[in-house]
């Protein structure tokens, strides 16, 4: 079955042109650059670069501003809220209208996208659903975990959380190739293993909700170091250099050999 490399070097004869996309305080957005900047330091040049910086949000929330500022790159903000509220819409894009509306909504990215000869699109905490092509996504859960009829177990903005409540010992983030549905997306590559280490016993955690939430969001930073920023980096560069490529049924090769549960180091 005839690979597709998700980025071709030698046939796009330049390094890769990425757009990062935020929402927050965009600390994989900032390791992106620190891997970019570590490359050109260490090989005098870097196999991608990032181009310009979108963010979702125009409040004093989003540090998208700032890290565009420090690292001399376009900085472009339209807010999501300000968006539906202006069309008194609601956010979700589960019914036709929601749909119609993000589509409206992302034509402004599109464009971006076109005008500045994007390539990839780095979803470095992008807290909106996305209707744009060729983008990669970090997720704070190992999304090779399957429910018995097949759909990905630890899915959504509370995967931590459930692998939690699920009893899981470890933990551990991904990368993946979106598609049109939620963390759904062809699987490129799962970090190493985070240990689950509770104060006390679940059974007793779950008696005390505000215990809970502290527990999980302990978790969910060290994720973040331990996983994320490890993976997503590293899933751009490797990208990049043409390491990644999809066959006919989207299903994931590295380097040419097939990686079904996503790539680890």
């Amino acid at each position: 079955m005839p690979l597709t490399p998700i980025f071709d070097p030698e046939e796009a004869g330049r390094p890769m042109r990425v757009a990062a996309f935020m929402s927050g305080s965009g600390t994989n957005v900032k390791r992106l650059l620190e891997q970019e900047k570590g490359l050109r330091a260490l090989e005098g040049s870097s196999p991608f670069e990032v181009i310009f910086i979108v963010s979702d949000r125009s409040d004093g929330l989003c540090a998208g501003e700032g890290i565009a500022l420090d690292n001399g790159l376009p900085y472009f903000s339209y807010d999501i809220r300000a968006f539906h509220r202006k069309r008194a819409l609601k956010r979700s894009v589960k019914t036709s209208e929601g749909l119609e509306a993000r589509k409206e909504y992302d034509q402004v990215a599109k464009r971006l996208v076109a005008a500045f000869d994007i390539d990839v699109i780095a979803l470095g905490g992008y807290m909106s659903y996305l209707t744009l092509d060729r983008c990669v996504n970090v997720h704070p859960a190992d999304l090779s975990i399957r429910l018995p009829d097949g759909r990905r177990k630890y899915v959504g903005d509370q995967a931590v959380r459930d692998a939690i409540m699920a009893g899981e010992n470890t933990l551990r983030s991904c990368t993946l190739w979106t598609d049109e549905g939620v963390d759904t997306g062809p699987l490129l590559m799962v970090s190493g293993p985070l240990s689950v280490e509770l104060p006390e016993p679940l059974e007793i955690l779950t008696r005390d909700n505000e215990r809970l939430v502290e527990g999980v969001g302990q978790h969910q930073e060290r994720l973040k170091e331990l996983g994320d920023w490890r993976v997503f980096p590293l899933t751009i560069e490797m990208i990049a250099r043409g390491r990644f490529a999809l066959d006919e049924g989207n299903s994931v090769y590295v380097d040419g050999h097939p990686v079904p549960e996503g790539y680890t180091e």
